[in-house]
């Protein structure tokens, strides 16, 4: 992959570089900031190594987001789970929250996911309560689906999915089923 993973109206999809790791660490002041984006099981009070350690930093693909500036704006990761492309701690600065930041990253990252797996469906796990957060990954038509297997989570997390090739929802256009 080159440099840029993607470039899209002057954005920008790099893989995470580890210098990014400090600025993305100071999106989570609180241990409920820091569940919802990474799950239950991510440490907090955290160190650079746990964070790492527990984000699987050397083991997914990780990618940030950068505006047209130049400025991290947005993070996530993609790996294959269940023969999908999963999308994973998914986050927008908080600065940039409810500015579409979530949804440009989402659409990047599955456009470089399908140059990484070879799979035909997303999927995604999001917190009930981080209701914000559905609403932006059903406005980009995912929706609850049974999990293919034992959910890790149990009545944690809600199951979400996509086949590869729908299309996309535009800006505007009536989300509601």
């Amino acid at each position: 992959m080159s440099e840029a993973a993607l470039r899209k109206e002057g954005w920008a999809l790099h893989r995470t570089a580890e210098a990014d790791i400090d600025d993305l660490m100071s999106w989570f002041p609180t241990e409920e900031d820091v569940i919802r984006w990474g799950g239950p099981e991510f440490r907090f009070p955290f160190t650079r190594e746990t964070f790492l350690e527990d984000m699987r930093f050397s083991r997914m693909a990780s990618f940030s987001l950068r505006d047209p500036v130049g400025y991290f704006s947005a993070f996530g990761q993609l790996y294959d789970r269940d023969g999908r492309i999963h999308l994973a701690r998914l986050v927008a600065k908080p600065a940039l929250r409810g500015e579409g930041v979530g949804k440009r990253l989402m659409n990047m990252l599955m456009e470089v996911g399908l140059s990484l797996f070879s799979a035909n469906e997303y999927s995604l796990f999001v917190l009930r309560e981080n209701i914000p957060a559905y609403e932006c990954y059903k406005a980009l038509g995912f929706v609850v689906g049974d999990y293919p297997a034992d959910m890790p989570y149990a009545d944690v997390c809600y199951y979400l999915t996509r086949p590869v090739g729908q299309p996309k929802k535009e800006e505007g256009e009536n989300n509601d089923e």
